[in-house]
């Protein structure tokens, strides 16, 4: 059953790179344990602004960030050394746990091929028992992804297991998240078994009980594998789901079950206590407000 659609709201990170906000909303504040979702481009920046649109060293807890590109190329950089170049198809899985700070950087013209920088970015909330775990990253090529097809519908397995396949991604929570592309006229029903599922039209139309969605929106449903859906026209999704894992506290890039860790993130940061990139050091976004 579809509980609920929730439109995306425009942000401006600067310098013309515009974000679809998605996650969290006022009425829903997570998907399983997804807790954050921006839909970023797809943007073709001019070179004299690529340098400005670059997000700074910043700071994370309790989470992972997933980031996966449908075009262009984004550096990954992080306080444990790492630097990773991602491309479409490609998964970067960054678990901050006790604290980790990373920035992403964007090349030109690299980083705007394919008709400009798109992204999805979202963010997996950690179980209690995993919200203080070492930091860690991990970079998974694209073939190293179960791609699947059912009548009309590619998939490729992001995280988690759907459909009959699991993906390699190491998670830490029951989950799902998949990479669709529909042809005109398919129809796939939800890959059910979780508790919360959703699916953002990222481009085209898709229809549900005789509604037609369009991007930006955001479809969410509990856990119903009668629930189908159909593609307008050719169209591209991102679903996900999973279960939930109870009420999280957010504070911009910090995710915690305990408000007063949030607290002590916050002070972390603005007292220079969480480690900065070793190559990515001398500029860093400072705590809001």
């Amino acid at each position: 059953m579809l509980e609920m659609v929730i439109n995306a709201r425009a942000a401006d990170l600067g310098h013309g790179l515009m974000v679809r906000r998605v996650l969290p909303f006022a009425k829903r504040r997570s998907i399983g344990p997804f807790v954050f979702l921006d839909h970023a481009g797809p943007v073709p920046l001019p070179a004299e602004y690529s340098r400005a649109a670059d997000v700074r060293s910043h700071p994370h807890i309790g989470l992972s960030t997933v980031s996966y590109l449908l075009s262009g190329q984004i550096t990954h950089r992080d306080s444990l050394g790492t630097l990773q170049v991602i491309r479409p198809g490609e998964v970067n899985w960054m678990t901050a746990g006790r604290g980790i700070s990373h920035s992403e950087r964007f090349t030109y013209p690299d980083s705007y091929a394919d008709g400009g920088l798109e992204l999805m970015q979202l963010w997996v909330a950690l179980p209690e028992a995993d919200e203080e775990t070492e930091p860690a990253f991990t970079h998974y090529p694209a073939h190293e992804l179960p791609v699947l097809e059912r009548s009309g519908v590619w998939m490729r397995l992001v995280a988690g297991s759907a459909y009959g396949e699991t993906s390699p991604v190491r998670t830490h929570s029951p989950l799902f998240y998949l990479h669709t592309e529909w042809q005109a006229g398919a129809s796939l029903a939800l890959p059910g078994g979780y508790r919360e599922q959703a699916g953002y039209v990222a481009k085209g139309e898709i229809e549900h009980a005789g509604e037609v969605y369009r991007p930006g929106q955001l479809l969410v449903f509990g856990d119903d594998t009668k629930a189908t859906l159909t593609a307008r026209t050719n169209a591209t999704l991102m679903l996900f789901g999973g279960d939930p894992l109870g009420e999280r506290h957010l504070f911009w890039n910090f995710v915690s079950s305990r408000p007063e860790r949030i607290e002590q993130a916050k002070a972390d940061w603005q007292a220079g206590r969480f480690k900065l990139p070793p190559d990515d050091r001398d500029e860093f976004i400072p705590l809001p407000g």
